[in-house]
């Protein structure tokens, strides 16, 4: 089945490939192409559109805020099923895209053990068994994949209520609200951590590039296999740049005084 899913997502990447480039300057590395940032994306709108409506549907109170933006209480309720369907198939296309990267291994394991000390910044720089993706997004992709099976699998009684009968629709609502509220709590935590925790990460999706600097800092095991060179050694020799060229200007003070 590996070699299927390369096979395709190999192909998938090149036709995109034809119709857009990413620029990629000296001082990064291609972190995302467009096939990949075109799934992403589309994965996020269907998941806004999916929970705005569900929201509008579920709660009286959003319900005259939100429905209008949809075209009313009916055109929510015809259009919500039909987003959380784009959402699925979607993803099911980025678990495609994304499915060798996000293979759990023992160094997202060992990652895990460590999620205290990485929640609190402990340390500067990430371990060098880091990859393309650490622990704790791994953890967060699996997540969101079982949720839209669960999604899936109770929204299909919801959307025929007749053909499958009143206990198994109240217990699709339950389980599809449960799964709904996971999501959420997931989709705000990905965005604090992709754009206010760890800057520089959205460029990736944005424009497909981050810098060698972010690389070496966040993914080393990546940078390393992009590059061939020592993270570590990066590290070291750009924070020691600033302290050298302090260091030349002092001295050069010193001479014209």
């Amino acid at each position: 089945m590996s070699t299927a899913v390369e096979r395709f997502d190999e192909g998938a990447r090149a036709r995109f490939g034809e119709h857009a480039r990413t620029v990629v300057h000296d001082d990064e590395l291609l972190r995302h192409p467009v096939y990949t940032r075109v799934l992403h994306w589309s994965v996020a709108a269907f998941f806004t559109l999916s929970l705005l409506s569900g929201f509008a549907i579920y709660t009286p109170w959003l319900f005259r805020w939100l429905t209008p933006v949809f075209g009313g209480g009916p055109m929510t309720r015809l259009l919500h099923p039909w987003f959380g369907l784009g959402f699925v198939v979607c993803f099911a296309f980025q678990m495609l895209n994304w499915w060798k990267p996000m293979t759990w291994t023992s160094d997202d394991s060992r990652w895990m053990r460590r999620l205290r000390d990485y929640v609190g910044n402990a340390d500067v720089r990430e371990p060098d068994y880091v990859g393309f993706f650490n622990g704790g997004q791994k953890a967060y992709f699996w997540t969101i994949a079982g949720s839209a099976i669960v999604f899936l699998i109770t929204g299909i009684p919801m959307w025929f209520p007749k053909t499958f009968g009143r206990p198994l629709v109240a217990i699709g609502f339950v389980l599809h609200d449960i799964a709904a509220l996971v999501m959420l709590v997931g989709f705000i935590v990905h965005i604090y951590q992709s754009t206010a925790a760890i800057p520089g990460t959205l460029r990736g999706m944005t424009r497909g590039v981050v810098e060698k600097r972010w690389a070496w800092t966040h993914h080393p095991g990546w940078y390393r296999a992009e590059t061939g060179r020592n993270p570590k050694d990066d590290y070291e020799a750009a924070a020691a740049a600033p302290q050298a060229r302090a260091s030349g200007a002092s001295t050069d003070e010193r001479k014209s005084g």
